[in-house]
């Protein structure tokens, strides 16, 4: 979409003014959506999920390690213990691991001895218990994938509600400004015909009560204009605060700045409502499918829990060597090797099997909460899409009433030219078509409004 934005600076007194003639609400959108700083915030949503994921896999990363411990007593070097090694995990669980052991002093238990050119071992270490189908590393890593979706959902609430909250305050500078210019009209009309008048009595062709009658309109009306400039210059105030230049400056909107014309803002009532089935509008919504992903995250940690009832049985086995000439595979033997198995489990496992209540407590809890939701959101669609219906409906009404309003005030005016009506009845016809018109720039601002609550309850801005 094109639309042209001049920002000139002020020195004198530092503000940026957005200027543009005739502002439509896809100029806007596109602005409030470019620059606004929420906007910002949202599109950190996607970076949040990928970081996390990153995260996550870091579980997994390769390890370096080196293990130097030494003792020294006496001018006597007691003992020298060196474990230098590489652990690699797996998806599965086993973790496969290789290093190299070199340990001396004259102290040295016999156990920890080593060859000159010390020990090179290559193993693994596996989980036969407790981890071996889901552990802590791959609960995390399932949980970040989870939230990396939901993500999006997050980064689409949060456009659809700005979208929502600006649309709201674009449509009501636009109310605003059109009910000034009719009550700009309506006063201008009435001091008109009080200056008419007014001549009229002095040359005895109108009775001076006329005149009163006029300048009374002209004191209403310029009472009522008065309201609805304030009215505009507030909701102009409200539209500035979404509008920000790229460098994150906030901008006020110009005098000279208007929205487009009244004939296509009422050509958008023929846009009715798209026939799309409830249920599937429901299942599809973001903020339904954050609870389904909270149920998904919840399921993985009632797995873990699960998992965590099992014995903690961990076997290690290693291949160990003795490197000759920097070969370490120099001599290698399925004889020379080190092995150990763990084994643990409490007795009465209370704080597992606790929580594991806990997390399906938490778990069937969220399940409710998505039921409460499908039905909450069921009938806010069905509330909205109701009332842009019936908003719709008043419109088309309150046209046919401006229509008759407007027949009333031109016969009204050739009678009175004719001399068959009074300058009272003619107000009196004059106000009715001006509420009218007043009335009718409402209906037509509410079925836009309406649309938005629409377009914001099935989430269908974004």
């Amino acid at each position: 979409m094109k639309y042209i934005v001049l920002i000139s600076l002020s020195l004198f007194w530092g503000k940026v003014v957005f200027t543009q003639r005739t502002f439509s609400v896809e100029s806007f959108y596109s602005l409030v959506l470019k620059n606004h700083p929420l906007a910002k915030k949202a599109a950190l949503q996607q970076r949040y999920g990928n970081f996390s994921v990153l995260k996550a896999k870091g579980g997994f990363d390769p390890k370096l390690s080196n293990d130097l411990s030494q003792k020294y007593y006496n001018g006597s070097q007691y003992y020298s213990y060196l474990n230098a090694g590489l652990k690699v995990p797996t998806w599965f669980g086993v973790e496969v691991k290789t290093g190299l052991e070199m340990n001396d002093g004259i102290y040295l238990s016999q156990e920890h001895s080593t060859p000159q050119n010390g020990l090179v071992y290559a193993g693994l270490s596996m989980n036969l218990g407790q981890g071996l189908f889901i552990d802590q590393r791959r609960a995390e890593l399932f949980k970040a994938n989870v939230y990396q979706k939901s993500t999006l959902c997050e980064q689409r609430l949060q456009l659809n509600e700005l979208a929502y909250e600006a649309g709201y305050a674009y449509w009501n500078w636009v109310l605003a400004y059109f009910s000034k210019q009719i009550m700009m009209e309506s006063y201008q009309l009435a001091a008109d015909r009080f200056e008419g008048v007014k001549q009229l009595a002095i040359l005895g062709d109108r009775p001076p009560i006329d005149s009163v009658e006029a300048k009374i309109q002209v004191q209403n009306r310029e009472s009522l204009l008065r309201n609805y400039e304030t009215d505009y210059t507030s909701t102009t105030y409200n539209l500035a605060t979404f509008l920000w230049t790229e460098n994150q400056v906030p901008l006020e909107l110009d005098s000279l700045t208007q929205p487009i014309d009244l004939k296509l803002i009422q050509q958008e009532k023929s846009r009715l409502l798209s026939h799309f089935q409830i249920d599937t509008l429901v299942q599809n919504h973001p903020y339904l499918q954050l609870n389904d992903f909270k149920i998904k995250s919840l399921a993985i940690d009632n797995r873990l829990k699960k998992e965590q009832l099992k014995p903690a049985l961990n076997l290690n086995y290693n291949l160990i060597n003795e490197p000759i000439s920097s070969n370490p595979y120099n001599g290698l033997s399925t004889n020379n090797y080190k092995w150990g198995v763990t084994f643990e489990m409490p007795l009465l496992l209370r704080k597992e099997r606790g929580e594991l209540g806990l997390a399906q407590l938490k778990l069937q809890d969220e399940k409710l909460s998505y039921e409460n939701n499908k039905a909450y959101l069921t009938n806010k669609i069905k509330k909205a899409a109701n009332d842009l219906t019936n908003s719709i409906n008043q419109l088309e009404i309150i046209e046919r009433t401006l229509n008759d309003s407007q027949l009333l005030l031109e016969a009204e005016k050739q009678l009175f030219v004719s001399g068959e009506s009074s300058l009272f009845l003619i107000n009196a016809r004059e106000l009715a078509f001006i509420q009218a018109r007043l009335k009718f720039i409402e209906c037509t601002v509410k079925v836009q409004q309406a649309s938005l609550t629409y377009t914001f309850a099935i989430a269908g801005f974004y």
